[in-house]
């Protein structure tokens, strides 16, 4: 068995956690929408057709902010085609996905959905075949009271009081070759700054996102954040960044991978590297405009492809909807998803939004059936959990591990991890993930600083890293609880199992 040591102390704080680090996505993608939250005809479907056991799970999750319409189908959208009366409203052609659009559900139905569901909205607007102007009158009707024509126009639809979003999105992944109306940095921050204008102008208590890099592989990386930030600093409050992991070269977006599953233990560092590389940008601007104020990160896309999941382009061009196809996640996927999660925790200084793409069915953490049945994805849990007791100020801790090794990326640490200080409640959550796949390890955990501590849950999840949740095992891969350990003098030792998630919680005493 390995050994290995934690230290915690509680006056190194790191940062508070936004809540809306444990956001999630929407887009017009394949189930995502139609025959997934949208499902007129279910037996749980609600008088507006969605589904609400949907809802409920979103609930459960503690999911706080969700982001719609795109993703890269808003870079077609015009969102004047999903108001009025939905019979009378036009189908169109997504370029984005190759799909037949009906518009059955859009900016109306999506502000009632996200309400139910207890988030909210963080909306895109079009800037690929987009203009300013219908970004600023998307605005107009959806936050202006009334006595306008866009407004009035929203109360006529039969919503009289304003939608009050306030994250909006500048775009999505337009330095991506595969975006419609992709740009130059230059032309882009251009393009964006004279829509962030004419947004504030309508609404001055708007927060808006400016596009930053998509990922790490296109060519204008990282000088993208730069020259995008140059042009548009003052005028918005954060700048996004995207990434998904992906441990099998079959299985990929749009640029190849090297690595395999012995690699997951670098995704994390991978992670850090991207934050780090486009904080020193932002920070670089600050300095060079002269700036007081810091411009912190929207990660608004970011998941795991995994060999169990299939590709996001529909299997026929120009179909209206699609029926069938679940993307499921194995417990491999977990230990991905618990070191990206832990790695935003860590990094809740300037990482202050962040979106799992995407909520349901295509990428999603739990998947539904046409007619039937909701299952909840094993990625569901740990995201569950941090969203949960992941409140509060991010701790700096110290972890001494062993090192274990990869194919293609080194070594990397067998651990990582990421505790969160709750001084309300006085209750203190590390999480905590362990990528050796051969030995369990005896952690002994430090908290120095916390006179009264006691510990009050271990939660663990393990075992077969190929094991799913289906419709005829919904509850295969989950949570169990390990019997909890006496702490003695501010110490406690631990089992953290071989290639393992966990979350440990303990009471401190100390409120605030």
């Amino acid at each position: 068995m390995n050994k290995a040591k934690y230290i915690l102390d509680k006056d190194y704080v790191i940062g508070e956690v936004d809540k809306r680090l444990y956001g999630s996505f929407v887009e017009h993608l394949r189930r995502v929408v139609y025959n997934g939250l949208y499902e007129p005809g279910h037996p749980l479907a609600d008088e507006r057709g969605f589904r609400k056991d949907v809802i409920e799970t979103v609930k459960q999750a503690n999911i706080s902010v969700v982001r719609y319409p795109g993703g890269n189908f808003v870079s077609g959208y015009h969102w004047t085609d999903g108001i009025g009366p939905i019979s009378k409203r036009k189908r169109r052609l997504d370029l984005a996905w190759q799909t037949t659009e009906t518009n059955q559900v859009g900016i109306d139905e999506f502000a009632d959905w996200v309400k139910k569901a207890n988030a909210e909205f963080m909306a895109s607007v079009n800037l690929g075949t987009g203009t300013p102007q219908e970004a600023g009158e998307m605005v107009e009707y959806c936050n202006h009271p009334s006595g306008s024509y866009w407004s009035d126009l929203r109360r006529e639809y039969g919503h009289a009081d304003p939608f009050k979003i306030k994250l909006w999105c500048l775009g999505n992944e337009m330095d991506g070759e595969w975006q419609i109306g992709r740009m130059t940095p230059e032309d882009y921050a251009k393009k964006a700054l004279e829509t962030a204008k004419i947004m504030k102008w309508v609404d001055p208590s708007i927060e808006l996102v400016a596009c930053g890099s998509c990922c790490t592989e296109v060519p204008t990386y990282p000088d993208w954040d730069r020259i995008v930030l140059e042009h548009t600093y003052e005028k918005v409050d954060y700048i996004s960044l995207h990434r998904y992991y992906s441990y099998d070269p079959a299985h990929h977006l749009f640029y190849p991978t090297i690595e395999d599953q012995s690699d997951i233990g670098y995704f994390p560092i991978d992670l850090q590297d991207f934050l780090h590389t486009v904080i020193s940008a932002a920070d670089y601007v600050k300095t060079k405009n002269h700036s007081s104020k810091t411009m912190n990160i929207s990660f608004d896309e970011w998941n795991v492809v995994s060999s169990s999941n299939p590709v996001f382009f529909p299997i026929e061009p120009w179909q209206t909807s699609i029926d069938e196809g679940e993307e499921v996640f194995s417990m491999l996927d977990v230990l991905v998803y618990g070191g990206l999660l832990c790695t935003f925790v860590k990094n809740s200084d300037r990482v202050k939004i962040a979106c799992q793409s995407l909520l349901l069915n295509t990428g999603g953490m739990f998947y539904t059936k046409k007619g039937g049945q909701l299952v909840r994805n094993s990625v569901y849990y740990p995201f569950q959990q941090v969203a949960t007791y992941g409140q509060g100020v991010s701790l700096l801790d110290r972890v001494t591990c062993p090192m274990i090794k990869t194919n293609h990326r080194g070594e990397v640490p067998a651990m990582q991890t990421a505790s969160v200080f709750n001084d309300q409640d006085g209750s203190l959550n590390v999480f905590i993930v362990n990528y050796d796949g051969e030995d369990d390890s005896e952690l002994s955990m430090d908290f120095r600083s916390f006179a009264n501590i006691r510990m009050v849950e271990h939660s663990i999840m393990d075992g077969d890293l190929q094991s799913v949740n289906s419709f005829t095992e919904p509850d295969k891969v989950k949570p169990r609880n390990q019997k909890t350990n006496q702490v003695t003098n501010g110490v406690v030792n631990v089992i953290i199992p071989k290639s393992s998630w966990n979350m440990l919680r303990f009471s401190t005493g100390a409120k605030g």
